[in-house]
């Protein structure tokens, strides 16, 4: 079984089986991403990736989850994608859900009808990154992708009925801006309702631009202070009723752990407490 280049999972796909469908992301000019810098983004044949699933068949009964990696599975062409799902249910009858990385371009460039063909053939939940709901710190991490073609996104994937999983990352607009971030992600996140919702801590790394910016002191990090005070105003603003809502990421200052909204004011409670102790979580990464 072939794995090439750094390969990435969600927290919650552990104890998945990981096949590369690409290798690095198509996209790749976020600023503040280091995930596949160092890696050429190609299309995996579905030859190769077929010969991976027959290879990791003997291990059928261990994977109940097969995770299509790398940064965005979903460019692949539909018709490729289905003849992956079916050899997934050819070579491990007993998987319970196949998911992926997806960005909103992708799912925008498919039709409903496409997406519904995928979700029909097996794949369950999507992982998008939003990172942030500022209109323009989108266009000042090169997302490339505006606000509203995430809504426009997450329209479709509800209409087919896939399970959505989101990050989004405080401390993304610097210390100055903290609230801008904080609200317009609120907002972003009050428009769409996605199913699950990871909040992420900003960290830095050398191989990314905003390093560069960091160093020449364009980009100024916000403390854990700062951050919890961000992620304070987040869910004061923030409407999205029925989201599992979690801040357990190795790069969070803060644990924690509730459904949107009826725990809003028990998370909020929290991070007050925090703040008063100083009981930050002293093993957060920070990058670098």
């Amino acid at each position: 079984m072939q794995y090439y280049g750094n390969v990435f999972r969600p927290p919650s796909e552990a104890r998945s089986l990981i096949i590369q469908a690409t290798v690095g992301c198509s996209h790749n000019d976020c600023t503040f991403c280091y995930m596949y810098k160092d890696d050429e983004f190609r299309i995996r044949s579905v030859e190769d990736i077929k010969k991976d699933l027959k290879e990791m068949s003997s291990y059928g009964d261990y994977f109940e989850r097969i995770f299509l990696a790398d940064g965005d599975a979903l460019v692949l062409k539909t018709e490729d994608l289905i003849e992956i799902l079916k050899a997934i249910k050819e070579y491990f009858p007993n998987v319970k859900r196949v998911s992926s990385y997806a960005t909103a371009q992708d799912i925008n460039r498919k039709s409903v009808e496409e997406l519904k063909e995928l979700y029909d053939h097996g794949i369950e939940m999507l992982y998008i990154g939003f990172e942030t709901g500022d209109r323009d710190l989108l266009k000042k991490i090169n997302k490339g992708v505006t606000y509203e073609e995430y809504v426009e996104a997450m329209k479709k994937v509800k209409e087919v009925g896939f399970k959505s999983s989101i990050t989004i990352i405080a401390g993304l607009g610097g210390v100055e801006g903290m609230r801008e971030n904080a609200i317009g992600t609120a907002k972003l996140i009050s428009d769409t309702k996605p199913d699950y919702l990871g909040y992420l801590t900003m960290r830095i790394y050398k191989n990314t631009p905003l390093y560069k910016d960091y160093v020449a002191g364009k980009f100024h990090m916000p403390d854990a202070a700062q951050i919890l005070e961000e992620m304070k105003i987040f869910l004061e603003n923030v409407d999205s009723e029925g989201t599992v809502f979690r801040s357990n990421h190795a790069s969070n200052f803060i644990l924690l752990a509730g459904t949107l909204n009826e725990d809003r004011q028990a998370l909020i409670d929290a991070i007050e407490q925090t703040l008063k102790k100083k009981s930050f979580r002293p093993d957060a990464l920070r990058g670098f």
